[in-house]
């Protein structure tokens, strides 16, 4: 399963760690984006994480499965769908934060940071 994560802020940095060890389960991260310059984005582009803007994730076509946006923005979440639908792509899925946050308590005991008000579409 190919993924990328779009957002690598307090969640964000904290799911790219616990994300980056399902490796041997067939996880891959492929890319991710972050504008500022925090800590999560350091830690991908030192693994050998392509850092990319997220339009540019979203026009990575049927390569990724998921897109995790853990950004908190709406703003963002619609530039990624509509991305997505003018490709044609109707592979790759975006997941926003409830979705991280599902995956995050079936592989980590510790919550989640739990810092955006917007989780959903």
């Amino acid at each position: 399963m190919n993924v990328a994560i779009v957002g690598l802020g307090r969640v964000g940095s904290e799911f790219l760690d616990q994300i980056s060890i399902l490796k041997d389960k067939g996880v891959h991260i492929l890319a991710a984006a972050e504008l500022g310059d925090t800590p999560g984005k350091k830690e991908a582009a030192d693994s050998g994480i392509e850092i990319k803007s997220a339009e540019d994730i979203a026009g990575m076509g049927e390569s990724l499965d998921i897109i995790f946006d853990l950004t908190g923005n709406s703003e963002v979440r619609t530039s990624l769908r509509n991305t997505l639908k003018n490709s044609e792509n109707k592979h790759t899925v975006i997941a926003p934060e409830t979705f991280a946050y599902l995956v995050w308590s079936l592989i980590n005991d510790k919550p989640l940071p739990d810092v955006h008000q917007h989780k959903g579409y």
